[in-house]
């Protein structure tokens, strides 16, 4: 059996990966495929779409966690999974933020 390495995780906190491509583009094309001019909405709807999926994850976690604790759930494996799912989403969340930030500052220090 053979391992193989992960994934640099640097791949994470690029903006530019193809699932953030694809989303965008989908968003940023018409019916019949083509390029809207409203590519910041885009970005924005996908940003909000990424807090709803972290605050979605977040609640499923506190639900697992609540069942398990008040004994209606002995399965430890979902518990396990959503705890995985919610700290991973917010992760990103937070890394995505802090780009955000940095290019807002970015733009704030340029001279006109």
């Amino acid at each position: 059996m053979t391992i193989t390495a992960a994934n640099d995780i640097n791949s994470l906190y690029n903006v530019r990966s193809n699932a953030v491509r694809n989303s965008l583009y989908d968003a940023n094309t018409d019916g019949e495929g083509q390029q809207g001019g409203n590519l910041f909405g885009s970005i924005l709807n996908a940003a909000v779409g990424n807090i709803n999926n972290t605050n979605d994850l977040l609640s499923t976690q506190e639900n697992e966690e609540l069942k398990w604790m008040m004994g209606i759930s002995e399965n430890t494996h979902d518990l396990t999974m959503a705890v995985g799912k919610a700290q991973t989403a917010l992760n990103y969340t937070i890394a995505l933020r802090d780009k955000l930030l940095d290019a807002y500052k970015e733009i704030m220090q340029i001279q006109i």
